[in-house]
């Protein structure tokens, strides 16, 4: 059984950044509702719990609170931030509001380096803190073994019961030896293995989708992303023939697309694939079709006809498989929300109807996105799927900006072909979170040889992100913006201007429609 961290979550929004840490250090953990009782708790046999921080001041009457029962199951514990202020009113110390708020970097002392959090670490650290509350008196038996500026129990702990607990974000980047601390608690206090590897997850999942699925088939709904190509690996890999992929064509993939996924899936890795060529019916629905969310609807309702229509040709299947990660499953406790509406399942392939009455396979839904990117190495699938850039469900219908005609998807596809080259070329494709052409509905006046122009305008969007929930764009080379503008002018029949998009999200979004 793989040995595993507990993290309750009290609606940090750093609770997934320390799970992820936590696995940085080759340990299971998972994320669970700050209310889970203290037996489902035990039952679990975690070697060890985090309290997560969180927004609401552990003295408000309707603040979050654990099951007390957590503190005498006699398994380590680290609290960070709130958590540690819970641990403390918990077992009886003191928190009340600081005079001072305490926001963003400052200086850790160690007063005690004998603390096995702070093993090997030097006695002074950059610190990043969120918080306004201070604890003002330990709880009996506990002492304190640092101090920052503004906090005279910047670190405590009971060792000979392993409780602990940090005033910092030890999992923030702006935390630097952070990661550090974590892996103490984890390796140190709690004696975990290093034991959460990709070819150990490979082997466990390898052995549950055959439980699971026995002798019946599997489909998937194959877009070429890479949460659904890992998928469909990891899948085929534990059950062979019995698996096939829906590969559905809505006419507005990018060049070369579908021939891609036919030949690194059907032929490289001998995946049963079924290619359903539905462009002429997508193409038809979104004629004079101008407003983006009729569009994304138009292509979420064609997607599930012809997704019906290609599992009658393949014939019946009892279980359906979707990529479905770990963020999509777990999201963060609102201050007096109900945990369990929090948990969910993402039907990443196109919202299916419930009449098709499958039975769902997750096989990926315990990861991160990078864990993903890891697992299909470890599975073979080449780099150019497993890093591939995000591409939006809808194509390239959100990047062309008003009505989708088959002269502006051919223009759309041959100037995001360039950029696609110029960018690998470049070596700046893998370095970023996203970089693509958008074809705008202006058209202006250009000169081209003696001859006058009035053609569409290219934009070039390309920016850098964590997670894509905020972004900025990129500042890339002179030379390869000339490159890019020069190629999309010059090879691309209907274009004769290329601007570059210099918004960051928040206020804009990456896509454009």
């Amino acid at each position: 059984m793989t040995e595993q961290l507990a993290i309750l979550d009290f609606g940090s929004q750093y609770t997934q950044v320390i799970a992820r840490r936590i696995r940085e250090a080759n340990v299971y953990c998972t994320i669970l509702p700050f209310s889970t009782p203290a037996s489902d708790l035990a039952a679990l046999r975690p070697r060890g719990i985090i309290l997560s921080g969180g927004p609401a001041s552990v003295y408000a009457p309707q603040a979050p609170q654990p099951d007390p029962a957590v503190f005498a199951l006699g398994i380590p514990i680290l609290g960070i931030c709130y958590g540690l202020q819970l641990l403390a009113r918990h077992l009886h110390g003191r928190v009340e509001p600081g005079a001072k708020r305490e926001y963003g970097k400052t200086s850790l002392t160690v007063t005690d380096k004998s603390c096995p959090l702070f093993a090997n670490l030097p006695g002074t650290l950059q610190v990043w803190n969120s918080h306004g509350d201070k604890l003002t008196r330990l709880p009996s038996g506990f002492k304190t073994v640092a101090v920052s500026p503004n906090s005279d129990h910047a670190a405590i702990e009971h060792r000979a019961r392993s409780l602990f607990g940090l005033q910092f974000h030890p999992e923030v980047v702006h935390t630097p030896r952070g990661a550090e601390v974590l892996g103490n608690f984890v390796h140190r206090v709690c004696g975990c293995r290093r034991d959460w590897t990709m070819h150990n997850f490979v082997e466990r999942a390898v052995a549950e989708i055959r439980a699971r699925v026995g002798a019946e088939r599997v489909l998937l709904g194959l877009s070429g992303g890479v949460d659904s190509s890992v998928a469909a690996a990891l899948i085929q890999r534990a059950v062979g023939d019995q698996l096939t992929c829906i590969f559905v064509n809505n006419g507005v993939l990018r060049g070369g697309e579908a021939g891609m996924v036919r030949e690194v899936f059907a032929r490289s890795f001998k995946i049963r694939l079924h290619y359903e060529n539905a462009s002429h019916r997508f193409l038809r629905r979104l004629k004079g079709v101008t407003h983006p969310e009729r569009k994304r609807k138009i292509i979420g309702r064609e997607f599930i006809r012809a997704f019906e229509a290609a599992t009658r040709k393949v014939g019946r299947a009892r279980f359906l498989a979707q990529g479905t990660l770990y963020p999509d499953v777990i999201e963060s406790v609102p201050v007096g929300g109900n945990p369990a509406a929090l948990i969910k399942s993402h039907h990443n392939v196109g919202g299916l109807p419930r009449n098709l009455k499958f039975e769902l396979v997750e096989p990926l839904k315990y990861l991160f996105k990078d864990e993903v990117r890891l697992l299909g190495l470890e599975l073979g699938l080449p780099r150019e799927i497993v890093y591939r850039q995000p591409f939006p469900g809808p194509g390239l219908a959100v990047r062309i900006l008003g009505e989708i005609t088959p002269r502006r998807l051919a223009i759309l596809r041959q100037a995001d072909s360039i950029v696609l080259e110029e960018m690998k070329a470049s070596g700046w494709y893998y370095k970023l979170w996203q970089s693509f052409a958008v074809l705008l509905p202006v058209r202006s006046v250009g000169v081209m040889g003696d001859e006058r122009t009035y053609d569409y305008t290219v934009a070039l969007r390309v920016v850098d992100s964590q997670d894509g929930m905020t972004a900025d764009w990129v500042r890339l080379p002179y030379d390869l913006m000339e490159r890019l503008s020069t190629r999309i002018i010059n090879e691309v029949q209907g274009v004769n201007r290329v601007c570059l998009d210099l918004s960051s999200k928040p206020p804009a979004t990456i896509e454009w429609e």
